[in-house]
């Protein structure tokens, strides 16, 4: 079973609010500062989101793929563990 995300809607809420709210500033020329202190609440939010996604991907569908009979799907286990692998190459 896939889990739900949806407990992370009401945080990516606030997150499309702080990106509108960034835009004003931008529109309103605010100063480049207090836009750039906006900006990285907005990727520190969305850094927690993406976390805990991942967060529950390993607890769920790597668990799965774990525990998954190895003579039906012997490559389960690996494909789930190098796209996580490759996910975090991805990090800056």
């Amino acid at each position: 079973m896939h889990p739900s995300h949806e407990q992370h809607l009401g945080k990516l809420n606030r997150v499309s609010g702080q990106v509108d709210a960034v835009k004003r500033m931008i529109g309103d020329k605010k100063y480049c500062v207090d836009i750039m202190i906006q900006i990285k609440a907005i990727r520190n939010a969305l850094k927690s989101i993406e976390m805990g996604i991942l967060e529950s991907h390993m607890h769920t569908c790597l668990t799965h793929a774990c525990q998954a009979d190895k003579t039906q799907n012997p490559d389960l286990q690996h494909r789930e563990i190098e796209r996580i692998i490759k996910l975090l190459k991805k990090y800056d």
